[in-house]
Parts: C-alpha cells; sequence; structure tokens
C-alpha cells in the first residue's frame, strides 16, 4: 500500500501533488533550521565580533523576510492543493483502452461486496479488474458511513447509506494490490481489506466467464444474509441475479444493515444503522 508507488494516473497525479508539497514546506523549513543554528552560532557569548545592539526594534527588511516567505508558502501550496483537486475530481473521467468497466461497491459489516452488472457477477472482498481500462465505481453503504481506498490506484472516497458516490480510477500494470477502509466503523474494521488483482485485458473475460460458473446466487435474500454483521475471511464469489440489486440497495427498498452496536448513557444496547423509513 505504498502512496508512493502509483499504479494508476490518479494516484501518480496524488503522488505528484504529496511529494510537491512537502518539498514546499521544506524551502521554509530548511532555512529556518539553518538559520537558527547559524545565529546561535555567531551570537554566542565569546563571539567578540557580534554587535550587542539591545534597542533595535525594527527592520524592513527583516519583516519583509519574515512575512514574504510563508505569504508566499501558503500562495505556492494553496494552488498545488486547489488545482489538484480540481484535476482530481472522482468524477472526471479517466480514459483508458478497451470498453470501461462499470463495478458497483458496496460498503458492508465488515465486508466489501463488488458488483459487476454488465457481466452479472458479484465478489466479496476481492475486486479483479483490467489493467488499462478506465473503472467506473458507482458506491454506497449498507450501514454507517465508510471509505473506499486503493492506495496505489488513487483518491479514497465515501460511501454513505442512501447515497451513491461515484469515482473514476485506471490501473496501469498487472499485478496484486490491496484496498482497504479508511474509516472506522465498529469492530470488524481493522479486516475490512480487499484484494486487488489488476489482470491483462485478455485474461479478464476468462476471469468473468470462470466466476459466472459459480453455483451461489446473490440476490434479496442471499444479500440480506451477506449483510449481516461479521469478518468474512473467505472470497466467496456469485451469480448476479438481478442486476438491480445496487440500486435497491442505494434507495433503500432492500433496508440498511443494523450498524455497529451501540451502548447508550442508559445502558441500553441499540444499534448505530439508518432508519429505511
Amino acid at each position: 500500500m505504498n502512496l508512493l508507488d502509483p499504479q494508476g494516473p490518479v494516484a501518480a497525479a496524488n503522488s505528484t501533488i504529496l511529494v510537491d508539497s512537502v518539498f514546499i514546506m521544506l524551502a521554509i523549513v530548511v532555512p529556518t533550521i539553518v538559520a537558527i543554528v547559524a545565529f546561535a552560532f555567531w551570537f554566542r557569548a565569546s563571539n567578540t565580533r557580534a554587535r550587542f545592539q539591545p534597542d533595535f526594534v525594527y527592520s524592513g527588511r527583516v519583516e519583509m523576510v519574515v512575512w514574504s516567505i510563508p505569504a508566499l508558502t501558503v500562495i505556492l501550496l494553496g494552488g498545488v492543493a486547489w488545482i489538484g483537486s480540481h484535476q482530481l475530481d472522482p468524477r472526471a473521467p479517466v480514459p483508458g483502452t478497451g470498453s470501461p468497466v462499470r463495478i458497483q461497491a458496496v460498503s458492508l459489516d465488515w465486508k466489501w461486496l463488488f458488483i459487476y452488472p454488465d457481466q452479472r457477477i458479484a465478489t466479496v472482498n476481492s475486486l479483479t479488474i483490467p489493467a488499462g481500462a478506465e473503472l467506473n465505481f458507482q458506491l454506497t453503504s449498507s450501514s454507517v458511513m465508510n471509505v473506499f481506498f486503493i492506495p496505489q490506484l488513487g483518491s479514497m472516497i465515501y460511501t454513505m447509506n442512501g447515497m451513491v458516490t461515484n469515482l473514476n480510477l485506471r490501473a496501469d500494470n498487472e499485478g496484486k494490490l490491496q484496498g482497504l477502509s479508511a474509516h472506522f466503523s465498529g469492530d470488524g474494521f481493522p479486516d475490512m481489506m480487499f484484494d486487488v488483482n489488476v489482470v491483462s485485458p485478455l485474461s479478464f473475460p476468462d476471469w468473468v466467464a470462470t466466476t459466472a460458473k459459480t453455483d451461489a446466487v446473490l440476490n434479496e435474500d442471499s444479500y440480506k444474509k451477506l449483510m449481516q454483521q461479521g469478518i468474512e475471511k473467505g472470497r466467496p464469489t456469485y451469480r448476479l441475479d438481478d442486476p438491480r440489486l445496487f440500486d435497491l440497495i442505494a434507495t433503500q427498498h432492500i433496508p440498511p444493515g443494523p450498524g455497529p452496536e451501540l451502548v447508550s448513557d442508559a445502558g441500553r444496547s441499540h444499534t448505530g444503522g439508518v432508519d429505511a423509513r
């Protein structure tokens, strides 16, 4: 999960912003540290060449340096962040080779469900994508707010119950990456990790065909079982019975999950889920 080892254009742009920001800040931090050491050395008690000026109160040149450097730093950092934030709008297209791949992601307690509506398949805690293709993610939550994040591919984005967020990414190289939840969501939060398998464009259809042969079917009934709280150690796959399943989840036609259990001040336990009414 190395942020400085990007495997896609969005992650590469994020890495550039991070590195640029660090160097801009170092441009003021390093000279400040050097100046502290230099001042301490020059004005040491044993240095008879240092002028003693107890009545010194103002210098226009000193004021200009003291205020202009931090101001320029803020302007540069703000410019980098502003421009980068607009260029990296999560909904902005990320053109790739071949046809874009639509993926619908649902954060559960405490697992990730990935639905491929066009391929009529679904996976849990495992995301397989073709290298070079544009990835169009639609994301929602079955329970509490969460955050979807693949550090080596790009921007993190919230998943929220009753809402749909959008994110476009692209993976340029084949390999194995890892995604995670970046938002605390209860006891099983540390285990909300998922595998990201980036395969060749020629291998992706073969994987889809193999996955579609599974006996397990994802429909409303099996989804309601899957959404129950629990840590999924395996990587189950499903045939998708109804390609509208994600819409039913996002619009709460399927009631949301109970959410992590909370304990009130009165000592009575209650759930943190969202009311579907």
